[in-house]
């Protein structure tokens, strides 16, 4: 049954109040500092001091005078959080009302409204092999609301996946530095090069969703199976214990090299399967972000 959209707004405010509880009680901290990114701007320059970081030497500023002079930073006033949403065919997996794409929404509605709340501007581009709806960044409770519906109604155009051109997309559109959130299942190739520039240049949270049923199938034999992304079915042998194998040795080396490539390159990092209370997952994931 379809979920209302007024039900859906209840809903995300729901897990949004018990996010930002969890954070001010348990964490003993400012919200705010959750979506508060390491975002710097120019201030000023000013001589050099024993015990500055010499990669903030301003050198031709030094070269024109008779001293060494560093670049002074300020913290950025206006943050933004920018929201990747894959909407392929592959995201649409799983139970009624809790496949991976309304996980997806779910995520993104929840952490929009609080990102709203701390004053961020926040914007989204949601992606398949192509461009299926791009929302510039924002303030206002009203904007994040626009944006929850539209993505609640979306229905994309194309059922194939590209995660690499999705975030050169990005690159792209964010001139700053900014908190950037990408929500996929990942079920794709030749993207890594493409998210290590991603977390380079920002602030990135990488959220990798899964179904229990990409994992462990039940054993039904020989059985037809639909690929949505490429609009045809194939048929597979789910009793055959290699391919069971295979399927699951795959699914956990894509998991472990996602993970390893967000470690490397000091990007946060959290999976989050349809069946499971997503809420403490987040709250975990701004606690590692607090430190």
């Amino acid at each position: 049954m379809m979920v209302s959209l007024k039900d859906l707004l209840k809903k995300l405010r729901k897990y949004e109040i018990r996010i930002r509880k969890a954070v001010n009680t348990q964490m003993h901290g400012d919200f705010h500092s959750v979506f508060k990114g390491s975002g710097l701007e120019f201030d000023d320059v000013r001589s050099y001091q024993y015990g500055d970081d010499v990669r903030t030497i301003n050198w031709t500023a030094s070269a024109k005078g008779h001293d060494t002079y560093v670049n002074t930073f300020k913290e950025e006033k206006d943050q933004t959080v920018f929201f990747i949403l894959d909407v392929s065919a592959s995201q649409d997996i799983g139970k009624d009302n809790i496949k991976k794409i309304d996980i997806a929404k779910e995520i993104c509605g929840v952490l929009l409204l609080s990102a709203i709340k701390e004053d961020s501007s926040v914007g989204i581009l949601c992606y398949s092999n192509q461009k299926e709806k791009y929302i510039r960044s924002d303030k206002g409770i009203q904007h994040a609301y626009n944006i929850i519906t539209t993505i609640f109604k979306l229905i994309p155009i194309s059922r194939k996946t590209d995660i690499n051109q999705a975030i050169l997309s990005t690159l792209g559109i964010l001139k700053k530095r900014s908190v950037v959130i990408l929500i996929s299942d990942f079920i794709d190739t030749q993207y890594e090069n493409s998210l290590k520039a991603l977390a380079r240049k920002h602030d990135l949270v990488v959220i990798h969703l899964s179904d229990r049923r990409e994992t462990i199938l039940p054993k039904l034999g020989i059985i037809p199976i639909f690929d949505k992304e490429n609009n045809k079915t194939v048929w597979i042998n789910t009793s055959s214990n290699k391919f069971r194998q295979q399927i699951g040795a795959q699914f956990k080396t894509n998991k472990i090299q996602l993970e390893d490539i967000c470690k490397k390159n000091k990007a946060s990092y959290i999976q989050i399967f349809t069946h499971e209370d997503f809420v403490p997952k987040l709250v975990r994931l701004f606690k590692v972000r607090k430190k």
